[in-house]
């Protein structure tokens, strides 16, 4: 999962701050705004407004380290929401940003809005967006969401959380048996209750929000749906190739934090908490490693804990999970991201002997009938035969077993199909084509700069998924959510029969092949 920080390190190079002089004021300013903590001077532009780096916990430092957030405390005068704040605390191999800085007093958020009119009209719908990067790395502030509320005129909140040790250490000693790790999900609980309390002050409708997110976030996103502490703060959902079966249990989480402390002389339980709290924050940096899918490794949040009591792929769709309208999809090459990462990074090489160990790390016993079932004879190479096998088995079928079970709400399913997708010049150089990989749909709904432009084909798409991104946000809290919108190809629900949007340049349309084509018939059996 790490590999998608560096890819994104190649496709947010060309992120800037957007700085500027504020348009002129009329009477009413439309760059002043108060929240509960104070105000705020943000950005205006001819279509939008953002308004950056606005704290919505309090710094997690000193006694606050490892520690659920607390509410930002007030500050005086009007505070300037012109530039990000800081990255939250991430290794800086690989670095997702190119240098900029990291701090531990990083919790903020940063809302965009349409451009502000005189007849401000009905509060807007919210889209409250988690980034991806494995819950190691990566920051609200790469998701130019202009696009998204200027075309939808919907209001997009970007938000920073705690990742890797400093996000998610379960150190027993941290806290009560069980509440320990997922300060990260915590922070975003948190942003999210913010947006509730504050949204109304820039346009926002409270009452219609909807949390978003791709990869890590993604299944971020899925934890929101069944962790008690999320209930009632989102309308809806969109999860975006979040491999939501990847959640670390707490003993394993736990045994796994007891050695990444230990390995920083904090070793003796009685004292272990205050001993990683008065660490410099730069000996925290590092991440801590709970789930392994092949040869990438995530951190992230803990099953079987008070904050997330139970599996997020046991309980969607029953009792203990919120039923809200659902938006998700995953990419028609969601690992060739992966594998070609190790290629670049580590110059891995993968011949045809490595194929059923490749097999077994990922799949353990289930390997030889993987391999029967996906052989390299089929294939170009190792790299798309192992790629096809990952993409099937731990995201697309994984989507598709979690659609069928949302089938009480209203749920939509996509794939994003543009093989011929921009992709940074790295992944060009490859002996094999990347095709639709993961992260390469959000380059079609934010603006992640760093990759060619998009064709005139590619733009009608993006066109197209912004109209139903923003669409499905604006109706999400009524019975009838939907993605549709005039002038789109009609979206049909997932329904009993998987039925699936193909998004491509070339004509989006509906399918039901989605799940034969991916082989989940197949997966579905090794359960």
């Amino acid at each position: 999962m790490a590999c998608i920080v560096l890819l994104l390190s190649l496709i947010a190079g060309c992120t800037a701050d957007r700085g500027g002089s504020p348009a002129p004021s009329p009477p009413t300013d439309p760059a002043l705004v108060h929240v509960a903590s104070g105000a705020l001077r943000g950005v205006v532009a001819p279509d939008h407004r953002l308004f950056a780096g606005i704290p919505y916990a309090a710094p997690p430092v000193g006694p606050l380290r490892l520690a659920d957030p607390q509410p930002a405390p007030p500050w005086p005068g009007v505070r300037d929401a012109s530039h990000y704040g800081p990255r939250c605390m991430q290794s800086l191999g690989g670095d997702l940003e190119l240098g900029r800085q990291t701090d531990e007093d990083c919790l903020s958020l940063n809302v965009w809005t349409p451009a502000p009119t005189a007849d401000p009209g009905k509060p807007r719908p919210v889209m409250v967006w988690i980034h991806g990067g494995a819950f190691v790395n990566g920051s609200g502030r790469i998701y130019d969401a202009q696009r998204l509320a200027a075309r939808g005129d919907i209001i997009v909140v970007t938000i920073n959380y705690r990742l890797g040790a400093l996000g998610f250490l379960a150190h027993p000693a941290l806290g009560p048996p069980g509440h320990v790790g997922n300060y990260g999900l915590a922070d975003q609980q948190a942003a999210l209750r913010w947006v509730r309390d504050n949204i109304a002050a820039f346009g926002g409708d409270p009452g219609r929000v909807t949390v978003a997110g791709e990869s890590a976030g993604g299944m971020s996103v899925c934890d929101h749906l069944v962790a008690p502490g999320s209930r009632g703060l989102f309308a809806a959902a969109i999860i975006q190739s979040g491999p939501c079966q990847a959640q670390a249990v707490l003993p394993v989480a736990q045994d796994r934090s007891l050695a990444y402390a230990a390995a920083r002389g904090c070793t003796d339980p009685a004292a272990a908490a205050g001993c990683l709290r008065a660490l410099p924050a730069d000996r925290l940096r590092e991440p801590v490693w709970f789930y392994g899918i092949g040869e990438d490794e995530l951190s992230g949040p803990v099953t079987g804990s008070s904050v997330l009591p139970a599996d997020p792929m046991t309980v969607i769709g029953g009792p203990d999970a919120q039923r809200v309208p659902v938006l998700m999809g995953t990419t028609r090459d969601e690992f060739t991201l992966f594998v070609g990462m190790q290629y670049l990074r580590e110059g891995v090489r993968y011949t045809p002997a490595d194929y059923p160990r490749l097999l077994a790390d990922t799949f353990g016993p289930d390997a030889p009938a993987v391999a029967q079932r996906y052989p390299l004879t089929a294939y170009p190479s190792v790299a798309l035969a192992y790629s096809a096998a990952v993409t099937d088995g731990v995201f697309s079928c994984v989507g598709d077993r979690l659609a069928r079970a949302m089938h009480a709400a209203p749920t939509y399913y996509y794939e994003f199909n543009d093989r011929a997708a921009p992709a940074p010049e790295p992944l060009r150089t490859l002996p094999f084509p990347v095709g639709a990989s993961h992260s390469l749909e959000l380059r079609y709904l934010f603006d992640v700069g760093g990759t060619p432009p998009l064709d005139p084909a590619q733009q009608k798409l993006a066109d197209q998924m912004i109209d139903y991104w923003t669409s499905f946000v604006k109706t999400a809290s009524t019975e009838t959510a939907s993605p549709n919108t005039d002038g789109q190809p009609h979206w049909d629900a997932f329904g009993d029969g998987g039925q699936v949007m193909s998004l491509q340049p070339d004509g989006s349309h509906m399918t039901g092949d989605f799940g034969a084509e991916h082989q989940c018939p197949f997966w579905n059996g090794l359960r």
